[in-house]
């Protein structure tokens, strides 16, 4: 851990040297408020929960997390800085790690941003405590997938904007896929795959104020495959 931290805090100083990182933060307490607030209008609603606040946010994360991801390995890429750093005295994986672990920092300040609206708001009926946990957990567990993912194909880009576009669709078919096979006549076994590999599916749960074991092993193996894909492109380009 105490290799990756010299990464990490690199990451941290490219995210904040630059407006993208107050603009995403920014950006996300704003449209996610202005959904809860004027959307779904939360003080007309007469429901005590924070369902249709916390499942605006897997939408929220199809574009947000691109713009997180596409920088990290495309701008060094272009930059051709990618060489200098593979060149440091760290591992690819140690690499993959810093740059992953510093946008789930980011990730978590902007999530622990958002506290104080359910807080203002528990006042005003009874909300269960343990139900906005796990949706928090639920939301963090689905932005480190993105992250992974993201980072993966930022890895196979060779600019920002392919990178932020790619990563975008692919989250958005990941997440909406479930949703969109609703509509559509599918074999049941084809219907149940779709179902299973939709990011929102297996958030679905934890929007409910449920702890499932297998949801959070789907978030957990998701997001290590994709780091693991990461350091495999990584290595691969090093020696090629």
């Amino acid at each position: 851990m105490r290799r990756i931290k010299p990464v990490v805090q690199k990451e941290l100083r490219s995210y904040f040297n630059s407006p993208i990182a107050f603009i995403v933060v920014v950006f996300f307490l704003m449209f996610t408020a202005a959904w809860n607030f004027l959307v779904q209008q939360f003080i007309v609603m007469n429901t005590a929960s924070f369902r249709p606040y916390f499942g605006i946010m897997p939408v929220v994360f199809i574009v947000l997390i691109p713009a997180i991801t596409m920088r990290s390995w495309a701008e060094e890429r272009k930059a051709g800085t990618e060489e200098i750093l593979l060149t440091l005295p760290f591992s690819e994986s140690e690499v993959v790690l810093g740059k992953f672990f510093a946008s789930v920092l980011l990730l978590a300040v902007m999530i622990l941003l958002t506290i104080p609206v359910p807080l203002s708001l528990s006042p005003l009926g009874y909300f269960e405590a343990g139900q906005i946990f796990t949706e928090y957990i639920g939301i963090f567990l689905l932005g480190c997938t993105g992250i992974a993912l993201g980072q993966f194909i930022s890895s196979l880009s060779r600019n920002q904007i392919a990178s932020f576009i790619f990563s975008a669709l692919a989250l958005m078919v990941l997440t909406l896929i479930g949703t969109v096979i609703r509509f559509m006549p599918l074999p049941g076994w084809a219907s149940s795959l779709f179902h299973y590999i939709s990011l929102e599916y297996h958030f679905e749960s934890f929007k409910k104020g449920i702890l499932d074991s297998r949801d959070l092993l789907f978030f957990l193996l998701l997001t290590s495959f994709f780091i693991y894909l990461n350091v495999k492109v990584i290595i691969f380009r090093k020696w090629k």
